[in-house]
C-alpha cells in the first residue's frame, strides 16, 4: 500500500524538524531556512546541505557535499533509507555533518 501525500508531508515535515532542533542544540555556527518545504543548512565554510521532498516519488532528496542521495520511508523500523545502499538519513548527516564543519553529531533516530 502506498504512503499518503498527506502522510509524506508530516514525515518530511518531522525529520526537517528534528534535524533543525539538533542544529539548534549544537555549537555549530550554522543558518537554517527552510522555504517551501526546502531545508538549507548552511555552514560556516559555505558549504551545505538540503534536503528537499519529492512528492510524486514519495523521497525525501539530501543534497551534500560527498553528492546527492535519495530516501524511502521504511515504515517497519520508522526510518528514512537511502534508495542506493540502505543508509539511514541520520548516518548520512552524521557523516555529511563531520566533512563539512568537522564536528560530530548525533542524528539518531533520524
Amino acid at each position: 500500500m502506498s504512503m499518503s501525500e498527506a502522510r509524506f508531508h508530516d514525515l518530511v515535515d518531522a525529520a526537517q524538524q528534528a534535524l533543525e532542533d539538533i542544529f539548534d542544540d549544537s555549537s555549530l555556527d550554522v543558518d537554517l531556512e527552510n522555504s517551501a518545504g526546502v531545508l538549507t543548512v548552511r555552514f560556516d565554510n559555505g558549504s551545505q546541505l538540503i534536503l528537499s521532498r519529492q512528492p510524486a516519488l514519495r523521497q525525501l532528496w539530501v543534497a551534500a557535499r560527498c553528492g546527492g542521495f535519495h530516501f524511502d520511508y521504511d515504515e517497519a523500523i520508522e526510518r528514512w533509507i537511502c534508495d542506493s545502499d540502505d543508509e539511514a538519513l541520520g548516518e548520512l548527516l552524521a557523516r555529511a555533518t563531520l566533512e563539512q564543519s568537522g564536528e560530530e553529531l548525533d542524528f539518531d533516530p533520524l
